[in-house]
């Protein structure tokens, strides 16, 4: 590994940051984003026993990119009966979602914060054969550490934005020396590849294999359900405004008064990216004058209300379905924009607005394919919504992106080929 002055110093550093991890702890379980029952896990205290044999660690930061892993667990543990898995990820809500999703064989932890002392006890009872990082998780001492114990590394899903880059740009030499500690990259795109090259990432360890979450299986509903809420709504039309974040609610519904001219029975369903904001946005749209159910509460999309605020976990394939047309959110303010696959594998037609930075090369194809309509504005955002009520237009436009969306499985053959070897070779071909 190439010697770098600022990353020793910080893995020195991070000898002695237990005080002021459990100062962020503390901090975070007053906020309410620790689950206090598993608090220990973030200190590296394993709350279940390590299996037997061999065992898989996955690393997601987040929600999406765990739900992105789920396929390819199942199909390394179907080619590999004896082997185990553990996942972490950094917050709650993946937990929660995790908890009713996990394959067998495979167990939940939350990540060690990133002191060794953490770090280290935490890969002491793991002790995995194999370790695996997705998309742009980075962190030193964990790296570093896994590494230490010749634990084969592998960078799978990679993104890297401009943002990022420019930030470990900053730092070249530890960035090339952290990145030296991987054996393989299997990067999302281009531009990630580019910016890894650039950092000082060896060319033979950076492939271009396309984004894991493009494979993904569909996500699950409770058809039981669907059927309910489309007997509710009957023959209303209805779009979705997924993953929205703060300013993007009234955004959508300045929309919706738009949309609304040419269909006056129409109903705006709000997925926040955010559940817990979902009684703060109901209110919000109520002193404006709207009528606005929530799902937390019960309350079904009927025939009276004008906004359904879907705030719950674990059921956008639910609202992909009901809905023919949403807008994907986080793309309107400045937020990168979220994963369009989700929505083009259940027939969704898709509009985004133009701070997409996260995935610009998933956009930038779903643009050119006429895969998905780019909007500027809330005015521009209601006009689309009009434009895709005919049904012949929203139907072209989800087509194009279910087309795009299933040529993913070479991300998935990738990994799982690439996985299969660093296998055999941590356990001597056994």
């Amino acid at each position: 590994m190439a010697f770098s002055p600022m990353l020793a110093l910080y893995l020195a550093a991070s000898r002695w940051m237990v005080p002021l991890a459990n100062r962020k702890l503390a901090s975070r379980l007053a906020e309410g984003k620790e689950d206090p029952n598993r608090i220990e896990e973030r200190r590296g205290a394993a709350s279940q026993p390590r299996p037997n044999g061999e065992l898989i660690w996955f690393h997601a930061a987040s929600v999406g990119e765990s739900l992105s892993l789920l396929d390819l667990i199942e199909s390394l543990i179907d080619e590999h009966p004896d082997l185990n898995v553990l996942i972490t990820t950094g917050t709650r809500s993946s937990a929660d979602l995790l908890g009713a999703r996990l394959p067998d064989q495979t167990i939940h932890q939350f990540v060690p914060l990133d002191a060794r002392p953490f770090v280290r006890s935490f890969l002491d009872h793991w002790k995995p054969d194999v370790a695996i990082w997705t998309e742009s998780e980075l962190w030193p001492a964990l790296i570093h550490e896994t590494h230490e114990r010749g634990i084969k590394m592998i960078s799978l899903n990679t993104r890297m934005s401009q943002q990022s880059f420019n930030k470990w740009r900053r730092v070249r030499g530890a960035a090339r020396a952290l990145l030296g500690n991987f054996d393989l990259f299997l990067t999302q795109d281009r531009v990630t590849a580019k910016h890894l090259l650039r950092l000082g990432a060896p060319s033979k360890k950076v492939r271009i294999s396309g984004s894991l979450k493009e494979s993904s299986a569909a996500l699950p509903h409770n058809e039981e359900q669907r059927q309910e809420i489309s007997a509710a709504l009957e023959t209303r039309p209805v779009w979705l405004a997924a993953s929205t974040h703060p300013g993007e609610d009234e955004m959508a519904a300045e929309a919706q008064r738009i949309a609304r001219r040419a269909s006056p029975r129409l109903l705006l369903i709000i997925a926040p990216r955010h559940p817990e904001r979902g009684p703060d946005i109901a209110a919000k749209l109520r002193n404006a004058g709207w009528r606005v159910a929530l799902r937390s509460e019960g309350a079904p999309p009927d025939a009276v209300i004008d906004i359904y605020i879907a705030d719950t976990l674990g059921e956008m394939g639910l609202w992909y379905r009901i809905a023919p047309i949403n807008f994907l959110g986080g793309s309107l303010v400045d937020i990168g924009g979220h994963n369009p696959y989700e929505p083009a594998a259940l027939g969704s037609a898709i509009i985004h607005g133009p701070h997409v930075q996260n995935a610009q090369d998933v956009y930038d194809r779903l643009d050119e394919a006429e895969a998905a309509r780019l909007v500027k504005t809330p005015q521009e955002l209601g006009a689309a919504v009009i434009d895709l009520l005919e049904p012949q237009k929203s139907a072209a436009i989800a087509h194009a992106a279910w087309e795009l969306s299933s040529q993913g499985a070479h991300a998935a053959e990738a990994a799982f080929v690439e996985i299969n070897a660093a296998l055999g070779k941590a356990t001597g071909g056994r």
